[in-house]
């Protein structure tokens, strides 16, 4: 199946998620070796979780397919450009590639405008419009020394 192809069964996801009023515009799939092994639509209405973007839920789907955490090898169709909380999740994954159709300023002109999170990513901490502020107790630091001197971690 070629590139174009793929792009649009991503479409086809999303456009569904719209007729059917399952969630927001946006579909995508994992693509390994030429085959589909992943599929993802947005659900954040449907299923109450803010994550639940159609990326997220394909890389989900792939892994779990895979049975691995990573999607070494593998390829993402979108059928919009990703957002911030997707590219994260996507770098995280480790595809060999991402393509989209749509563009953040397409998505921006409906309504899902994510340039307020590029521009609070920019601000230091303590100016973001949601208060992060950090508390150290003595066990802060636990977990990651625990974590650097284990034996049976698997890296990642």
């Amino acid at each position: 199946m070629s590139d174009f192809l793929f792009m649009e069964k991503a479409i086809e996801l999303a456009l569904n998620n719209v007729i059917t009023r399952h969630g927001g515009p946006f579909g995508a799939i994992v693509v390994k070796d030429g085959k589909i092994i992943g599929r993802g639509r947005n659900e954040v209405t449907t299923s109450n979780d803010p994550t639940a973007h159609a990326e997220v839920q394909a890389i989900r789907d792939a892994c779990k397919h895979l049975n691995t955490f990573q999607l070494d090898d593998c390829e993402i169709y979108t059928s919009c450009e990703p957002c911030p909380m997707c590219i994260g999740a996507i770098y995280w994954a480790r595809p060999k590639a991402v393509y989209y159709a749509a563009t953040k300023q397409d998505a921006a002109k409906i309504g899902f405008d994510d340039q307020f999170i590029y521009e609070q990513l920019e601000l230091p901490v303590e100016l973001r419009k949601i208060p992060m502020k950090q508390i150290s107790p003595s066990t802060g630091a636990l977990p990651f020394k625990t974590w650097e001197n284990s034996q049976d971690k698997v890296e990642y």
